[in-house]
């Protein structure tokens, strides 16, 4: 007796069909998981990156206060010499 049963068939397309389906979404999951390791890496990079740019900021505001401090004390200097000498 041959397996020409229709329901027999349908069964085998079926489990043949979701074989390949299955195998597609491994392949799938798997250049998914790259491409998030991939992002993952490129967000720490630029979180790096920020971090120096806060860093190099913090240091060139320090710079800017001190200079400010640096005139205005070396103003009161001259003017209490200035003074003094009239």
């Amino acid at each position: 007796m041959a397996s020409s049963d229709p329901s027999e068939v349908k069964l085998a397309v079926y489990a043949e069909r979701l074989d390949r389906y299955i195998e597609t979404q491994a392949a799938l999951n798997k250049s998914l998981v790259v491409g998030y390791n991939n992002i993952q890496n490129e967000v720490e990079d630029i979180q790096v990156w920020r971090s120096k740019i806060y860093g190099i900021k913090t240091a060139f505001v320090a710079v800017g206060f001190l200079v400010v401090h640096l005139t205005l004390i070396i103003g009161s200097l001259a003017g209490i010499s200035w003074v003094n000498t009239k």
